[in-house]
Parts: C-alpha cells; sequence; structure tokens
C-alpha cells in the first residue's frame, strides 16, 4: 500500500477548497473539508463552490479508491474512463460482479451507502471488526440493511467511519452525496492511520532453517507447528506440486500416468479438484466421488500427498452445501483413517456476499468435526472472496490442531498487497498453504506472467510455504499446464508442456532438461 500522505488523493472526489462559498461554518461537514483543504490533500472547483449536495456515482466512488488503496488498473471489459480501476477493485475483493458488472452498465449510477461503505471498509480497514448485538442497536433503519453488507457496516460503525443521521438511521439502500463522501474518508483515513502498522518485511516472519521436501515414506504423517507445516519428527516440510482441473472435465489428467509424470518432473504433492456444482459432485455424487477416489489412490501409489479438493465456486457459500460437505468428508476419513497421505480442502474459493465470521467459519468448524471424528491429518480452510481474505481468519481462526488456510493467487492479477496481507496474517501466527496459484490472470487467461511468478515462488520458498499450480490439464488457456491435444497416458516430454508447464514443471525439478526418462 503507498503512503497514506499520498493516498489521501482520493479526497479530491470531494472537489474542496478553504472558505466555499457553499459550505457555511458549523456545519456538520466543514471541519474535515477545512482541513483537508489546508493540508494540501484536495482541491476544488474554479467557481469556489463545493456543491455538497452532489451525488458520487459509483465509478467515481471506486476509482478514488482504489487510488487509496494503492491498487493499479487493469485491462477493463468496458469502454469507460474508469473500467480499468473498478477491475482492479472486483479482482482485488472489494465488491462483487453482480454489484457492478463489469461491462459498465452501472458504473455511472449513484453508488449506493451500503455499497460504499463495503467498499471503503475492504479497501481501507479490512481487518476491522464490530460486534452484532452492540453496533446493530445503534443503527434504527437495521432491519433495511441486507445481511450480506452487515460485517462492513457494523464495522465502519464500531471503527467511527459512520455513525448515522440525525434520527440514527443509515439509509442503505440511499445514494451518497459529496459531503457524506468526504466525511466518510476522512474518517477512514484517520482509522487507518492510527491502526495500521508497518507491513512486516521478510526479516521478520518466521521461517524453518531447514525445509525438507521429499514424499510420503519420508515424512509420514503432517502437522502444523506455529505457522509451519512440518513432518512426523516436527522438521519443517514444503510440499510442492499439481492441482488438477474439475473432475467432470479432465478426469484423464488425474489418473494413474498422468499423476505419476508430476512425480517424475518432481512434485510431492497432487491435488484432487473435485467441483461441487457445474456437473459435478452435487450432480453426479457416486461417479465424482469414484473419480476423486481413483486420483487418491494413484497419488498415494506414487508415494505422494494428495489434496482432496471441495472445489466450490459457482456456489459461493460454503454454508449451502454444509450438510453434504459433512457427509462426504466424514466417509473419506474413515476411509483414509490410517493414510498419513491424505489433505484435506473443504472449502476451495469461498465466494459472494459472504462472511468469515457468519458462514465460512462456521460451515469449517462442523466439516472439520466431521474430519476430526475419523482423523488427525491436515485440514485447509479457505476464505472469503476466493480465498484472499486471510486476514479475517487471522482475526478470529478457527480452535484446533493442524488446521491450515489456504491463499490463492493468479500472478498476472495479484501482487504485492497480497503479498503484504500474508506476511501480515503469518505475523498473527496464521499457518498458510497456497494450495492453488496460476502463472495466468485470474480467469485462466492472459500471460503467462513468468516474472511475476518467478516473485511469487521466490516470496513463498522464503517463507516455507507450500504450493499447488493450476492446472494439470490440456485446455486452450494460458494456465493449463498442457498442450492442446497431449495425451494424458503417455510419458510427457517438454514439447508437451505449455508455457506455463514448462516454468512451473521447472521449478518442480530444478533447471536442466525437462524431457522424462521411462521407468
Amino acid at each position: 500500500m503507498k503512503k497514506l500522505g499520498v493516498l489521501l488523493f482520493l479526497l479530491s472526489l470531494c472537489g474542496l477548497l478553504a472558505g466555499f462559498s457553499d459550505v457555511e461554518a458549523g456545519s456538520w461537514y466543514a471541519r474535515p473539508v477545512d482541513e483537508m483543504a489546508q493540508a494540501g490533500w484536495v482541491s476544488g472547483y474554479s467557481d469556489g463552490t463545493f456543491r455538497p449536495n452532489r451525488t458520487v456515482s459509483a465509478a467515481e466512488f471506486v476509482t478514488l479508491t482504489a487510488r487509496c488503496a494503492g491498487i493499479d488498473p487493469v485491462q477493463g471489459q468496458a469502454e469507460h474512463w474508469a473500467a480499468g480501476d473498478l477491475e482492479a477493485a472486483l479482482q482485488a475483493g472489494w465488491y462483487d460482479w453482480d454489484e457492478l458488472p463489469p461491462t459498465g452498465e452501472r458504473f455511472d449510477q449513484p453508488i449506493s451507502r451500503k455499497l460504499a461503505v463495503k467498499i471503503l471498509m475492504k479497501a481501507l480497514l479490512p481487518q476491522a471488526q464490530g460486534d452484532y448485538v452492540t453496533q446493530s442497536q445503534k443503527i434504527q433503519d437495521f432491519v433495511q440493511l441486507d445481511g450480506h453488507y452487515y460485517s462492513a457496516v457494523l464495522a465502519a460503525y464500531a471503527s467511527g467511519v459512520i455513525s448515522g443521521d440525525a434520527e440514527g438511521n443509515f439509509r442503505p439502500d440511499s445514494s451518497l452525496t459529496r459531503a457524506e463522501a468526504c466525511v466518510m474518508f476522512q474518517q477512514a483515513v484517520a482509522k487507518a492511520k492510527k491502526t495500521t502498522q508497518p507491513v512486516p518485511g521478510p526479516e521478520s516472519i518466521s521461517k524453518p532453517a531447514v525445509s525438507a521436501a521429499g514424499s510420503v515414506s519420508q515424512n509420514g504423517w503432517l502437522q502444523v507447528k506455529g505457522t509451519q507445516l512440518c513432518n512426523e519428527a516436527g522438521e519443517p516440510v514444503v510440499l510442492r506440486g499439481m492441482s488438477s482441473h474439475g473432475l467432470q472435465w479432465y478426469s484423464q489428467f488425474a489418473q494413474a500416468q498422468a499423476i505419476g509424470n508430476t512425480a517424475d518432473f518432481g512434485a510431492n504433492l497432487f491435488r484432487v479438484a473435485m467441483y461441487t456444482e457445474e456437473g459435478g459432485y452435487l450432480s453426479r455424487p457416486e461417479e465424482m466421488r469414484q473419480r476423486a477416489v481413483k486420483a487418491i489412490e494413484a497419488a498415494i501409489s506414487r508415494d505422494m500427498y494428495v489434496i482432496l479438493d471441495w472445489h466450490i465456486l459457482s456456489d459461493g457459500n460454503p454454508m449451502d452445501r454444509v450438510a453434504e460437505a459433512e457427509s462426504f468428508f466424514g466417509e473419506i476419513a474413515w476411509l483414509y483413517r490410517d493414510c498419513p497421505n491424505l489433505i484435506y480442502e473443504i472449502c476451495n474459493e469461498p465466494n459472494g456476499n459472504i462472511s468469515w465470521a457468519e458462514d465460512v467459519k462456521p460451515y469449517a468448524q462442523r466439516v472439520a468435526a466431521a474430519i476430526r471424528a475419523n482423523s488427525q491429518g491436515v485440514i485447509l480452510i479457505g476464505s472469503p472472496t476466493w480465498s484472499q481474505d486471510i486476514h479475517l481468519a487471522a482475526a478470529a481462526p478457527l480452535e484446533g490442531e493442524n488446521l491450515m488456510y489456504t491463499l490463492h493467487f493468479y500472478a498476472g492479477t495479484h501482487g504485492s498487497w497480497l503479498q503484504d496481507r500474508m506476511d501480515s496474517a503469518l505475523s498473527a501466527g496464521l499457518p498458510i498453504f497456497v494450495s492453488e496459484w496460476g502463472t495466468s490472470q485470474a480467469d485462466g487467461s492472459g500471460g503467462v506472467f513468468v516474472k511475476e511468478s518467478e516473485d511469487w515462488l521466490d516470496f513463498l520458498e522464503e517463507r516455507g510455504i507450500s504450493w499447488c499450480n493450476w492446472s494439470l490439464c490440456d485446455k486452450a488457456e494460458s494456465s493449463a499446464a498442457l498442450r492442446p491435444g497431449t495425451a494424458s497416458d503417455v510419458l510427457w516430454t517438454q514439447e508437451d508442456l505449455s508455457e506455463s508447464g514448462q516454468f512451473v514443471f521447472s521449478r518442480l525439478r530444478g533447471e536442466g532438461d525437462l524431457a522424462l526418462e521411462a521407468k
């Protein structure tokens, strides 16, 4: 994040000058306007007015918040002056697609107060929280607030960023004026100044003295000690490998020969991505279960660790299918109760209008209990915003042993801001496992971003963090490790690998000839 003083440029949204002709002394927004103008943080209109009651558009609000948070614009989908900043904010998880579609039809519409608060809190005060009972009592029209905005609004009230109108109403669906936006931004920035600590550098992060690699027969049962994944002897261990794509589409690359090929390239980990929706487990439970078990057995036969991934995606709230997840993982944990190979990833990428406290954490508690009835194996837990809101998990983790929290990134989309968030979570004592990352943009296209991928993998290596690359398939997209048409039942050579696959497999095996030798 850029220096906070520079980032206050966002407040130029308000169009301020000290001594505005239409700002009365003693008005509720006069003091913050004057303070910001005197500090040189804002500028105003040429006619000397402030225009306090003018409505703020979504594009204006999001763009200036993006500048405040220090994220760079990326290629947008719409022909609009703010498309790049809104796309970056969308990918950062400040709001959801249905709230501001990237196609641009709502960019110039007034932003609602509830959405503005959500965006501002996620951007500037992502770790702020508010007690439901205490803070909801302050909001006279709380019943009008959609539950998807509870966390952000309650945190904003608890932090003093907002306080409601004279009648105590928040008016969640009303538009936001320039005066209101100015005061809200000033309050958020002031709070951020008090609470933001320097992001810990690499020297402040606990790292393993030695990172063991190796197979299951060498390391045995895994355990979590502090923030580090360790082997049965308590020695730090790092796992690296590949993730399958959806078993309903590319199950041929989650079978014995393909998984064995990744082991020959140097992987000691394979991730079995069993989608729940999109033709996956929920529509074909027995078929998908059999495919998953077949992949698990193939990894076990090669002495590899294996992640069984409950791959929620379009079904963004894991709580919607908690009963099915409990049943599935309870059965698998019993089946593999004596097997040290298995790692349980219980919710791939929670997303949409959900919260850690109300949705993901209670889901994880229930599913973890179903696993713990039969197994002490490592459990991987996702977080909101496609497993990027690890700061929320760090503030309120689950109780228990051998729990880790997943972080997902794509090198063409996610940069240093997410690395900073990871370091902060590690410093707070949160064990992290990167169970999915790609060399492309977040949608699987673009790139390959080799330099950014190198930076990310070096970053993970310095911290002893395990990872799985997305994905082992021949799909015609940048993130796929194989060229289209590559056979799944033969040994692969370097010519079979895509640009992404060549880079990732070189990191698995080390520099040099990537051609496999027949076994």
